[in-house]
């Protein structure tokens, strides 16, 4: 059996499949949700969960929480005399997941679908996997969180179709992913996030409003075990909201209790800034879906901090409508991870299920840009597939030589959104021979196609000699053969074939051209704007604008033939 695993910042889950559909399996202690907090005493003995969280308050420096947000990073967390990556420290609530689902399911349990956040690199993708195995656990699949929880939502709630925004606010990440339901298929339209916006902040917003009354308080100078209790404390208080539009914070520092009420209203404004973060990610998502506000048909809240309502208020606001609750936010996503599970076994009940998926960064490659008066930029990001292109994919960028003479052109395959090379994350490069020329005359077709699966194959022709050379890059959870690889990348094929170039559109060109050369005037005008617009259309290589266009394009031909 393939269990479905949420590894949250503040709290993890694990579920699997059943014909009633998917179910949260309990922990130890007969709870859905596990504290993703680690903690270790003296003997080294390792602690997990409730157990965990409790020694925090006691022995601070045993304990370590919120480190998801640190994955495939080198930060080390000492905890007592011992140092511990982030992906270790995964790994140890990975194991007590999975000691917790085999006590209940009677059987062992060595298969999982794990999910992070949609805006997670392959540097933390691939720490996510590493942590699963060092668990004990074959990871199947890494999935987005907003893909689980829009998958949760889609296929068991009887949707027509529909457009879901995803809303994921948890413990440490925010994400907003835009997906489309019709039929079998859920396809990821978009997605954006931000690795450092989550519940955590929106306590320590309480716990600023704290210091900032009792301003004796030097918050400084307390010791790391009165400040993770006033943290508690905060955190208590923005759960009362939940109830109350006032809230009590408690907090005993030496002999001297403190005590501060704080009104919805004041807690509210005083999120302003975190509120204006989560603006920019919605914005983002939307313009690159190509879609408005009012295209969304459902707003799907993820994530326990999304129960807030501070947050709940400010979607319903923004989205002008009342985002849907149906499943608990707290365990949409691990739901969604056990579906995912069996949809890998090929259940019955959701074997024609098709799930899209779209690039979270852009791939791309370092070029030297020519700027005015023969001045040169070297060290620049040139993308080739665009974030949110929706996968598999192909795309080719031409580049020339940049010097006389040149022998050699160097691919760095990069991927990332900053526009300097240096910025972004290196995957590895191809070193490819051109025959000596002056700068400029000499180019390489440099290909990239990216698969569902994370495998990306870059191929880079020589123009003059047809020279190719390819390399396959594997990201995040492939766990195929070569001949399984090279399989699925012949399947590929087609897609490096561009658009203009397939039969049918080939063909409306060259109709579009015959009637532009029969035409005079006006109707000449009206046909090479027609002809320019499916042309745009051709090289967005998006499928559904391309469609569009095509229809569009074939009624304007008959019409001007008629």
């Amino acid at each position: 059996m393939i269990v479905g695993i949420d590894l949250g910042t503040t709290n993890s889950l694990v579920a699997y499949f059943t014909e009633d559909g998917p179910k949260i399996i309990p922990n130890r202690l007969g709870k859905n949700l596990t504290p993703s907090v680690v903690s270790i005493d003296q003997e080294e003995q390792v602690y997990v969960g409730e157990l965990a969280r409790e020694r925090m308050l006691l022995y601070p420096d045993s304990a370590a929480s919120v480190f998801k947000r640190d994955m495939g990073s080198k930060k080390q967390f000492k905890l007592l005399h011992k140092t511990f990556l982030a992906e270790e420290l995964s790994a140890l609530v990975l194991r007590a997941l999975k000691e917790d689902a085999e006590a209940f399911l009677k059987e062992e349990v060595t298969e999982a679908v794990i999910s992070v956040p949609a805006y997670f690199d392959d540097a933390r993708r691939r720490a996510t996997k590493r942590a699963g195995e060092l668990a004990g656990l074959t990871v199947e699949r890494i999935i987005s969180e907003p893909t689980a929880a829009a998958i949760a939502y889609g296929l068991y709630q009887n949707k027509d179709r529909a457009r879901f925004l995803v809303f994921d606010l948890g413990g440490g990440t925010f994400d907003v992913s835009i997906l489309e339901l019709f039929d079998t298929i859920l396809e990821v339209r978009a997605v954006a996030g931000d690795n450092f916006l989550g519940g955590e902040d929106f306590t320590a917003v309480l716990e600023t409003m704290f210091f900032d009354k009792f301003t004796e308080l030097d918050r400084l100078a307390l010791d790391e075990k009165t400040l993770r209790h006033i943290h508690k404390q905060a955190d208590i208080c923005k759960l009362g909201f939940s109830e109350n539009r006032v809230s009590k914070m408690r907090c005993k520092v030496g002999e001297k209790l403190y005590e501060m009420d704080v009104e919805l209203p004041k807690y509210e404004e005083a999120c302003g800034e975190l509120l204006e973060r989560i603006r920019k990610p919605v914005k983002r998502s939307l313009s690159d879906a190509h879609i408005r506000l009012s295209d969304i048909d459902k707003v799907v809240l993820v994530g326990g901090a999304t129960k807030s309502p501070v947050i709940r208020r400010f979607v319903s606001k923004l989205f002008k409508m009342l985002p849907d609750i149906n499943i608990n936010p707290d365990e949409a996503v691990a739901l969604g991870a056990a579906i995912q599970g069996a949809m890998k076994e090929r259940k019955d009940a959701i074997k024609e299920v098709i799930l899209t998926d779209v690039c979270p960064f852009t791939l791309g490659t370092e070029v030297v840009r020519e700027w005015d008066n023969n001045r040169f930029e070297d060290g620049v990001f040139c993308p080739i597939i665009d974030r949110n292109t929706v996968i598999p994919a192909s795309r080719t960028e031409r580049l020339y030589t940049v010097r006389d003479n040149q022998k050699k052109i160097r691919v760095n395959v990069l991927q990332g959104e900053s526009r300097f090379a240096a910025n972004n994350l290196s995957l590895g490069e191809l070193l490819i021979d051109v025959p000596p020329a002056k700068a400029g005359e000499e180019a390489v077709d440099v290909t990239y196609t990216y698969d569902i699966n994370s495998i990306l194959e870059v191929e880079v022709k020589v123009i003059s000699t047809q020279k190719v050379m390819k390399k396959v890059f594997l990201g995040r959870d492939v766990d195929m053969t070569q001949e399984e690889i090279e399989e699925r990348l012949k399947t590929l094929s087609y897609l490096k074939i561009h658009p203009r170039d397939r039969e049918e559109n080939k063909y409306l060109l060259l109709r579009g051209e015959r009637i532009y050369e029969e035409s005079i005037g006006d109707d000449r005008f009206f046909a090479e704007a027609a002809i320019r617009k499916f042309e745009k259309a051709l090289n967005s290589y998006d499928n559904g604008e391309i469609e569009r266009a095509k229809e569009e394009f074939k009624k304007f031909l008959e019409k001007m033939e008629e």
